[in-house]
């Protein structure tokens, strides 16, 4: 008998103290830990440029000088079946060379930055490599040599989508073009998944306006902004994750220039 007296109190001290608790937690509100790495996927890479990479600089992303945004060597060009209309700007990928003789051992992690185009004149097999529905990656002559040997041309590799935290310091960087009555605006040094799928814009005399995607990595807006301090919201395009970034550019901003928030996604 003192034995199941001491079970029931316990049993229901244990269910008031998970009650009171809930009165605290909403079960509908999911905790937000950051991007995980996707599984390990098969598919192919190429490389174009020479060694210095100069071939890849701007891109369909519109990154523009990729040493002096902070990307470095290390891009890739996507398949239009990974580029996804320029949503996937930005992602972050690991690479591995795979069941050739040309491989090294290990992996190299890459951003994207570029379109690879189809090209329909080829075969799929046989050098129209990034027609679709093939998931490839034609990687920056540097990146493709930490995999293999660039003499094999084309690789077997295996790929997944990683977080871009590690690579991406600091804020999120907004540069500016455009004229009086439109802000055209490239988002660069993206955290997190590293793409964006939504942005708005703020100024000190508007309410959030809605930008819409222009290619790439760039949102547009039409609207007279001039000598207001721009704030701007975003989401994540596969997270959805929502960062907002006040007061990012003061109000004597400039087109040509490119103000850092300090804050990312993670």
């Amino acid at each position: 008998m003192a034995s199941f007296y001491h079970s029931w109190s316990f049993c229901c001290f244990f269910s008031i103290v998970t009650l009171i608790f809930s009165g605290f937690v909403k079960p509908s509100v999911a905790v937000y830990h950051g991007y995980v790495p996707s599984p390990w996927t098969l598919a192919h890479a190429t490389f174009y440029g020479d060694e210095s990479a100069s071939a890849t600089m701007g891109g369909a992303c519109g990154y523009g000088n990729l040493i002096t945004n902070g990307y470095g060597t290390n891009t890739a060009a996507l398949s239009s079946t990974l580029f996804s209309d320029g949503y996937a700007c930005g992602q972050c990928y690991q690479i591995r060379c795979v069941q050739s003789k040309w491989c090294y051992k290990g992996y190299t992690t890459v951003t994207a930055t570029n379109l690879c185009p189809p090209n329909w004149s080829k075969d799929s097999n046989n050098g129209g490599w990034c027609n679709p529905p093939r998931t490839h990656f034609d990687m920056a002559k540097p990146a493709f040599m930490k995999i293999a040997q660039w003499k094999a041309g084309i690789v077997p590799i295996m790929y997944r989508r990683v977080p871009c935290t590690g690579i991406r310091k600091g804020g999120i960087r907004f540069s500016f073009q455009g004229n009086g009555y439109w802000l055209l605006v490239y988002v660069m040094n993206v955290g997190g998944a590293g793409d964006i799928r939504n942005m708005w814009v703020k100024g000190t005399k508007t309410g959030w306006i809605s930008m819409s995607h222009n290619w790439g990595a760039s949102y547009q807006a039409f609207a007279t902004l001039k000598g207001q301090a721009l704030s701007f919201r975003l989401t994540s395009y596969t997270t959805k994750q929502i960062i907002t970034a006040y007061n990012v550019a003061p109000a004597n901003w400039n087109l040509g220039l490119a103000y850092q928030a300090k804050v990312n996604f993670h």
